[in-house]
């Protein structure tokens, strides 16, 4: 048993030595997936000059296009929103002009009718 413990442990410290995680500062994330996007060289070279892992810069661009689709979509939808809007206020207002019409003719038809039964 004791043979199995020692393992264990050696076992544990590897791989708490190979998965260690690096935090980077977001100013450097979106200046590296702006200067690999840009470049003419391989997104690997850029990654290897930076410092960083290849995968992590190819995480990092699929992360930027996920939300500049998310912002693009959202603003897509207010615009819609808005021209939606826009439209519906369009009908309403012809439909008040409308139903304002039928009021003071029905105002104006009442009053003849009380004068006239007077």
């Amino acid at each position: 048993m004791p043979k199995t413990k020692s393992t264990n442990n050696k076992i544990s410290n590897q791989t708490s030595k190979s998965t260690r995680l690096t935090s980077y500062p977001l100013e450097f994330k979106e200046s590296s997936v702006k200067l690999a996007l840009e470049s003419d060289c391989p997104i690997a070279h850029t990654a290897r000059n930076l410092g960083i892992n290849v995968n992590t810069l190819y995480n990092w661009i699929s992360q930027s296009s996920n939300n500049n689709q998310s912002k693009n979509n959202s603003m897509k939808s207010s615009s819609n929103n808005i021209s939606f809007c826009l439209e519906e206020n369009k009908q309403l207002k012809a439909r008040l002009a409308k139903v304002t019409q039928e009021r003071d003719l029905l105002k104006k038809a009442a009053a003849y009718f009380a004068k006239e039964s007077q």
